[in-house]
């Protein structure tokens, strides 16, 4: 039986009935998979999944100076962006460390949507309105909504006809990080599985009948097992793996998602400029075993005997056939490396991620050896 101190996600009713097996994330009770966490990441990566995120927080920014407040809290500049454009970037604090890495979406009459990590929900809510003061600026949870992901190659032409009709033209000509806004209704183009598909922020009373609609439709619900492997698989970082206050976008590889032109000063920035002007010491890479085995989070990584990093996401990438991770490690650690396991060093390869990515390998696989 759940628990019931858990919070639940509007969908929780339908996931049970489907037979999901749930277990608790980020403090609410979601589901983990629908009987095979492997298939649902293979029929993502090759037809169609849904995920219910509803558990991730949104919220809306408004007012006369909504873009200049998040100039200044975010480590991306969303006066590049256009409306229905979205950014992926960071909140920083004054070090630079990572408070939590978001989508916004410019929206019509200079609104903006924040998607942001479930947990690091309150937090990340109660810095954000601890900066409103001095701008003319309103952040405005959305409770009363739900968002479903729908990931795969076979997507968005499963999803299409599930949608509003005042939304279908709207959706056909979506470019990849943009979005169509109807009522309530978000559909982006965005995702977190390294395949195409969107990202729908809809009323959560609405949320069961797309859900069923979807599943009609021919797409497999999937749980967060799945999503987790097809993350890692794409190379996509994870809040409290990867980055973490104490950890830099510069060394996560992160660094694309600042934007450091002239006179933009944001929360963070003058960590940043020093840190790159003396040189990062640290970095992001993958890893993929060169044996048989799966990697764990926290194993060190070594060369030469001597520890040089350590695994910040590790598991069996099951489109790569292989144990993959992603670690922190030394700047210019690369080659063949070993990770440590219990008791055991298994060798592996440094790469650079995505391991997969729309469908398709895309490093080169190490020889097999005997482990």
């Amino acid at each position: 039986m759940p628990d019931h101190a858990l919070l639940e996600t509007p969908l929780h009713s339908v996931h049970l009935a489907a037979g999901a097996r749930m277990a608790p994330f980020a403090g609410y009770d979601m589901p983990l998979h629908y009987g095979s966490q492997l298939d649902e990441h293979h029929a993502v990566r090759a037809a169609a999944g849904v995920f219910d995120v509803s558990h991730m927080a949104q919220a809306d920014v408004t007012g006369p100076q909504a873009e200049a407040w998040l100039r200044h809290v975010l480590a991306g500049d969303v006066a590049r962006l256009t409306d229905g454009q979205a950014l992926y970037s960071c909140l920083l604090n004054d070090q630079g460390g990572i408070i939590d890495d978001l989508l916004v979406y410019r929206l019509a009459a200079a609104r903006y949507r924040l998607v942001l990590n479930a947990a690091r929900r309150q937090a990340d809510l109660d810095w954000l309105r601890a900066r409103l003061a001095g701008f003319d600026a309103a952040l405005t949870p959305r409770e009363d909504l739900a968002m479903l992901a729908v990931q795969g190659p076979q997507a968005r032409a499963l999803a299409d006809g599930c949608l509003p009709e005042a939304l279908r033209g709207a959706v056909a000509g979506l470019r990849r990080f943009t979005a169509a806004e109807h009522a309530d209704w978000l559909v982006a183009r965005t995702g977190y599985t390294g395949e195409d598909g969107y990202e729908i922020m809809l009323p959560a009373a609405d949320s069961a009948a797309l859900w069923q609609a979807l599943i009609g439709a021919g797409v497999r619900p999937a749980g967060l097992g799945a999503r987790d492997t097809l993350r890692l698989e794409a190379g996509l970082s994870l809040y409290g793996h990867e980055m973490d206050e104490t950890v830099t976008p510069l060394e996560c590889g992160l660094a694309w998602t600042v934007h450091l032109e002239p006179g933009r000063d944001f929360i963070g920035r003058a960590a940043l400029d020093a840190q790159r002007a003396a040189g990062v010491a640290r970095v992001r890479v993958g890893l993929v075993l060169a044996c048989r085995g799966v990697l764990r989070d926290g194993a060190p990584v070594l060369q030469d005997g001597r520890q040089v990093g350590v695994l910040t996401s590790g598991g069996f990438g099951p489109t790569v056939g292989r144990g993959v991770g992603l670690a922190r490690v030394e700047a210019g650690v690369m080659g063949a490396c070993t990770i440590r396991i219990r008791d055991r060093e298994l060798p592996a390869r440094v790469v650079d991620p995505p391991f997969v990515r729309d469908g398709a390998l895309r490093v080169e696989l190490p020889p097999l050896a005997e482990s």
